[in-house]
């Protein structure tokens, strides 16, 4: 039945406060169809078709709440609307309409000579604007504005839009622990029930995604649930609602239950595309890649990556792990040294573990050292977070082996094995143990080896990791040391050397510089204990490696 007593509108006021979302959009928009609705109504209508995934309608009926509020005189309650309307089509991309409602609500506050919330609020899209064009120190002293006004006006929403801002701002700038303090404060604003449904998934999805951008998997993951729960509180709400089953899918691939992690993916796919569609769905599209990579479907994680990229979601480094599964290293290579260069400070770090793999396999070790160190000493205040340690320590581990310094590498690769074991994750426990195994070969002690694959490979058998699991295999069915502890980069240069071949011959070879390979030469020499090419040579016809 039509609403149209004040007791029927009463009804879709509860609903509001009750975030049934469908049921307000249907009672007010039968209410309207009577009578035009008052402001506030106007503005619950807003929120709710907004919250269903409508927003274009929502920016249509703020607009006539903003010209209803003009008619009646609220020039401040017109910015608001104003306000809202910025961010919603900044959000969208289109900076045109944004700049413009921006403009008319910064005129009627001027017109209205007064200080008030509504002013400090136009200063947020200023401050994103500037930290998106590289002023971070502009945009966090907008942003401290935006906090002082929001204490002086003691309005939640905008204390809690502040802390976001601050703490990305400053997690941009590299002051890390007190971004993180800032992402946490306005997170209890979001759990305590203090901001509007409407500012909630913001806050959330802003600082979960800073929170991963940092490998603080453990508050990703928290807060991650209190999401999920604030999402399954209002089942039809629309927004927010794919960002978070991409972040409930990164935590499920983390933790080896592949198969959620995909269904999860596949729902925010089709949530993101839900009309208008939103450039998150990329970051499905990727995830949905790099699940179909690990389980060697490469034809589907390429089309996966391609996906993604038309939504704004770069292939790196997915495409370039591909290329190295496939065996063609020099793709991989260029392909990670173009991301690198192009990498901003917070997305660096996530290319530099794959860049460390791609460089061994492309036997520039020198390379793979420069990027393990700056895995290492990726500045930060206080303690690494585990996640990021684990990535470092594996890092380091590979490029001590490849170094030819195996005691060293088993201690690195350890302690990355160990705090993949706290983290919970056993596809990337399992790499560890492969790597622990290499390093065992090449100390001579083929039973370690052997133990350590055999439990890699189950754990690969386990999670469908097929590409992982073969590779363990091979390398169980070569787990007989190399003569001398030579590892195999050190065995392709000893058959070069016993052939005739100058280091300027090898390093053309094998796609390597000279001085890498003078450094396989001298480790071969010292492992050998020869000090000439034609002892390394007679080495090598002895024991029937040439």
């Amino acid at each position: 039945m039509p609403v149209t007593t004040s007791a029927d509108l009463d009804l879709a006021r509860a609903a509001f406060d009750r975030r049934a979302w469908t049921e307000v959009a249907d009672r007010l928009r039968e209410a309207d169809a009577e009578r035009e609705l008052e402001i506030e109504d106007l503005e619950r209508l807003s929120v709710a078709v907004h919250m269903l995934g409508r927003s274009d309608e929502s920016q249509r009926i703020l607009e006539r709440a903003h010209l209803a509020a003009l008619r009646a005189g609220d020039p401040i309650r017109a910015a608001r609307h104003a306000f809202y309307l910025v961010m919603s089509f900044g959000e969208q991309g289109e900076y045109a309409q944004a700049g413009g409602w921006h403009a008319r609500a910064s005129r009627l506050l001027d017109e209205a000579g007064t200080d008030c919330v509504e002013r400090a609020m136009l200063l947020v899209p200023a401050a994103l604007l500037a930290r998106d064009e590289g002023r971070a120190a502009e945009s966090l002293e907008l942003f401290d504005q935006v906090a002082a006004a929001a204490d002086r006006y003691h309005d939640p929403d905008l204390h809690a839009m502040a802390c976001l801002g601050q703490g990305e701002t400053l997690i941009a700038m590299g002051e890390v622990e007190r971004g993180l303090s800032l992402l946490d404060e306005a997170m209890v604003a979001v759990t305590a029930g203090e901001v509007e449904p409407i500012n909630v998934g913001i806050v959330y999805c802003g600082s979960i995604q800073a929170y991963q951008a940092v490998f603080e998997l453990g508050r990703a993951q928290e807060w991650t649930a209190a999401l999920t729960r604030w999402c399954d509180s209002q089942p039809d709400a629309v927004p927010f609602r794919g960002r978070c089953l991409i972040f409930r899918s990164e935590i499920l691939q983390i933790h080896g239950r592949w198969k959620d992690a995909v269904d999860e993916v596949g729902r925010a796919r089709d949530w993101l595309l839900l009309p208008p569609p939103k450039p998150a769905v990329g970051e499905a599209y990727y995830l949905q890649g790099e699940l179909h990579r690990l389980r060697g479907e490469f034809d589907a994680a390429e089309a996966a990556y391609r996906d993604g990229a038309t939504w704004g979601r770069r292939p790196d480094p997915g495409i370039a792990m591909i290329r190295l599964a496939q065996g063609n290293h020099r793709a991989a290579a260029a392909s990670l040294r173009r991301a690198l260069d192009e990498a901003d400070p917070i997305a660096r770090p996530r290319l530099l573990e794959p860049f460390v793999e791609v460089m061994l396999a492309a036997g520039d070790v020198e390379a793979a050292e420069a990027a393990a160190r700056e895995l290492a000493t990726i500045g930060r205040q206080g303690a690494q977070p585990p996640l990021l340690r684990a990535i470092a320590a594996r890092a380091d581990g590979l490029v001590k082996l490849a170094k030819g310094d195996p005691k060293a590498a088993l201690v690195a690769l350890r302690s990355a094995w160990e705090l993949w074991q706290t983290l919970d994750a056993p596809y990337e426990s399992a790499r560890a143990r492969v790597a622990i195994a290499l390093a065992c070969q090449a100390l001579g002690d083929a039973d370690g080896a052997a133990i350590e694959l055999a439990a890699a490979r189950k754990a690969f058998d386990e999670l469908g990791a097929l590409p992982d699991r073969d590779r363990a295999d091979a390398l169980a069915g070569s787990s007989t040391p190399a003569p001398g502890g030579l590892s195999p980069r050190e065995l392709e240069v000893l058959r070069l050397v016993a052939s005739g071949g100058s280091n300027r011959d090898i390093a053309a070879n094998l796609g390597i510089s000279e001085r890498t390979v003078d450094r396989h030469v001298s480790n071969i020499f010292t492992k050998l204990d020869v000090s000439s090419r034609t002892a390394a040579t007679a080495f090598a016809y002895e024991h029937r490696l040439v």
